[in-house]
């Protein structure tokens, strides 16, 4: 791209960017300064006063030095995460050097819908207009009337449009300049157009916070590697690995928008504060609402989240039905879940998604079954027998209270998912489902993935592990059934316990398992197994499981040198993404949304290509019909008319399809109707399913390609798309 030439405009100038852990002192926090400042503070006025917080708090010299290696360890990965993930997408996108449009463009798909939300709030004369407009939103799905902020989980981009506008009001009160703009010589015959650096601009101010949300993700994994193995170099462990196995454990470099982005950081504090909870014997109320907020904070920005807190629950469950989880503390765990569960559904405005979920139902299954636990212990014999009945009864009632539900509610927003699982096990297909499966990261788990795993020894230290833990569990399972009284080594209700495993580490096995088989399934969801396949990886530090290694040091010897060994292929991985230079273009689209904003009318009302759309709505405010959002029972069914244009159909059929709902324009996009992913993937082939009768025609978007007359009228074009006018009568 041509050199950047400083355009200096007035404001806009540069922005100058527990079981108790022996690595934590008893009370946990410190207020003790850096040396360097104590001097300064303390000396002279207050000579006696370190010696008196260290005091109060039981610090010892020793115990302060140990904090403080352990919050820089714990700072410092954190600072070099979102360090590795600015450098990244900059480098990928060259995003410094785009235009507005250009860096909205780059959004794309989904991520342009979410950030058009953001956009309009802080576009909006006051914030409170701004969200009135989002709640009710008139240009997603024209001409319905729609609460964006219900639908989408839109609370991140409510959160960052609120901060960004305190932000520019703040520094604009004071005079203080938030962002530099400057020229950019484009070449190839292009107009110059001006980008904008600094917090100041909305783009930069948007994946700033998302990447150093992700920064403070990653000092919670440094933190819960070292809690979970008890030592600080767990926590460099967890780290080292995450960093060797970048790409298969996040996408946020690229994606920053996404839902996962917000929520999964969340997930991770969540893990941690149930670790704690878990370990200790008896949770105080402080830990529970903790962990009641972080699961809100987990669930608001993200509608899969139900998925993975279902496997939590049945990985606690299975804990519970062994014996390493008291009946006491489930229950105050299913209280928690249940409490905010409630409180998303409220501050969703009653999104029925919630209260249908497996998830939802899971809860109230698990919690009888708990209740009736005695009346279990009466009716079957101790040992599998009982394991099995609670198990099976489990499974019965959530799924028979799941469709209960959504009966009497009448939800069917998620029927998608029930048609994807049952593709994935029979051959059932339909249009909805091909949608999803042809997608390679909604496809099975790619063969390429264990290999990366056994490279970095990700792998087979989780392997090991895991056969460590899965040895104790068999220890502990061959002990109960030779004891006719289980409480003679079950856990009683104070949480005491004579087991061999811990069941911190019980339920961070089946956790593990719980994610690996969905990332079998869903190729995406990988970014659950990966990270947590770090986590269990910092029990190569675990003195409880490695302590038969030997003393300390000659264990810890062995860790570096497995690590060194890690670091051969961790290194080639962390060069190659450093190796990804590229620059963001895409004249095309950029050609079409210009001409979309020049020639069409504000209240033109388009449709095409789910990906498309949202970019059209996020640059130039047009109405849609359809969006990548793809979670709404309705919004699948206008879809599906909107890709009638793909199908075999008559032009006539099609016409009378997007008349129905009001469109002006539709985008023709030639690789839509030509792309094949694989055999049975393309769109003509995916409606074969749904339109039999017309297999072996030519489909109508070729023709479109050639002539659009007589149905439609072609108003622009260009290599990529062409833009149909819909005739508004039935001639």
């Amino acid at each position: 791209m041509g050199a950047k030439n400083r355009k200096q405009a007035a404001g806009k100038t540069p922005a100058t960017d527990r079981e108790r852990s022996p690595l934590v002192p008893p009370h946990g926090k410190s207020n003790v300064r850096r040396p360097g400042r104590e001097s300064k503070a303390f000396h002279g006025a207050h000579p006696n006063g370190l010696s008196s917080v260290k005091q109060k708090l039981g610090l010892t010299p020793s115990a302060v030095l140990k904090l403080s290696s352990f919050l820089f360890l714990a700072g410092l990965s954190g600072y070099l995460h979102w360090y590795h993930l600015s450098r990244l997408f900059e480098n990928d996108r060259h995003f410094s050097h785009l235009s507005n449009l250009e860096k909205e463009m780059a959004f794309r798909t989904e991520m342009g819908l979410y950030y058009s939300y953001y956009k309009t709030i802080i576009e909006a004369p006051t914030f409170l207009e701004g969200l009135h407009m989002i709640m009710n939103d008139r240009l997603t799905e024209h001409p319905l009337v729609i609460n964006t902020l219900k639908r989408f989980n839109l609370y991140p981009e409510v959160v960052l449009a609120s901060w960004y506008r305190m932000y520019t009001s703040t520094m604009g009160y004071f005079g203080i300049p938030t962002k530099m703009c400057w020229s950019i010589n484009r070449g190839e015959g292009l107009s110059p157009v001006d980008s904008c650096e600094g917090l100041g601009d909305p783009a930069y101010f948007y994946v700033t916070c998302v990447f150093l949300l992700n920064g403070v993700m990653m000092s919670l994994f440094f933190i819960y590697g070292a809690y979970l193995s008890g030592s600080r170099l767990g926590g460099i462990v967890t780290t080292l690995l995450f960093f060797f196995n970048h790409g298969e454990s996040t996408r946020v470099m690229w994606t920053p928008p996404l839902r996962e982005s917000f929520a999964y950081p969340f997930l991770v504090l969540q893990m941690l504060l149930l670790t704690y909870i878990l370990r200790t014997r008896s949770p105080s109320r402080t830990a529970l609402v903790a962990l009641g907020i972080s699961n809100v904070c987990f669930m608001l920005p993200w509608q899969f989240a139900q998925f993975v807190l279902l496997t939590q629950v049945a990985s606690l469950f299975a804990s519970y039905i062994l014996g390493y989880l008291a009946a006491a503390k489930m229950q105050s765990i299913l209280v928690t879940h249940m409490v905010t569960l409630g409180v998303c559904f409220l501050l969703m405005f009653g999104n029925s998604m919630l209260l249908t979920s497996f998830y939802a139902s899971s809860l109230i299954s698990i919690w009888v079954i708990i209740a009736l636990r005695d009346r279990f212990a009466q009716i079957f014999k101790p040992g599998i027998i009982i394991w099995l009945m609670q198990g099976l009864a489990w499974v019965g009632s959530t799924v028979l209270l799941k469709f209960v539900l959504s009966t009497i509610l009448g939800a069917s927003d998620d029927a998608h998912i029930s048609g994807l699982i049952k593709s994935k096990f029979t051959s059932y297909k339909d249009f909805h489902t091909m949608m999803y499966t042809c997608a390679a990261e909604f496809d099975f788990i790619e063969l390429e993935t264990p290999v990366r795993y056994l490279k970095t020894l990700l792998l087979p230290v989780n392997l090991l592990v895991l056969a460590l833990i899965t040895a104790r569990l068999f220890q502990d399972i061959i002990r109960t059934l030779r004891h006719e009284e289980k409480a003679s080594v079950k856990v009683d209700d104070d949480g005491g316990t004579d087991l061999v495993v811990k069941g911190e580490l019980v339920y961070h096995s089946l956790q593990l398992l719980a994610f690996a088989l969905l990332a079998v399934l869903i190729m995406r969801l990988k970014l659950f197994l990966t990270p947590h396949m770090c986590i269990m990886g910092s029990l190569l530090c675990s003195r409880q499981l490695f302590g038969w290694i030997g003393e300390r040091l000659k264990h810890q010897s062995v860790v570096l040198a497995v690590i060194a060994m890690m670091a051969v292929q961790g290194v080639a991985n962390l060069q190659a993404q450093w190796a990804i230079i590229g620059e963001f273009s895409n004249l095309p689209q950029e050609e079409l949304l210009d001409w979309i904003q020049e020639n069409t009318r504000p209240d033109s009302v388009f449709a095409g290509a789910m990906p498309t759309m949202a970019s059209v709505k996020l640059s130039t405010g047009r109405p849609i019909v359809n969006h990548p959002h793809y979670e709404d029972a309705g919004l699948r069914e206008r879809t599906k008319l909107v890709y009638s244009m793909y199908s075999r159909m008559s032009g006539e059929t099609v016409k009378k399809n997007l008349m129905k709902l009001g469109v002006d324009y539709f985008i023709l996009e030639d690789s839509w109707c030509t792309r094949r992913t694989r055999p049975g993937c393309s769109m003509p082939e995916i409606w074969d399913i749904e339109d039999p009768q017309n297999v072996g025609k030519i489909p109508l978007c070729t023709h479109m390609s050639r002539s659009s007359r007589p149905y439609f009228t072609t108003v622009f074009s260009n290599d990529i798309y062409k833009v149909l006018k819909v005739p508004k009568d039935h001639r």
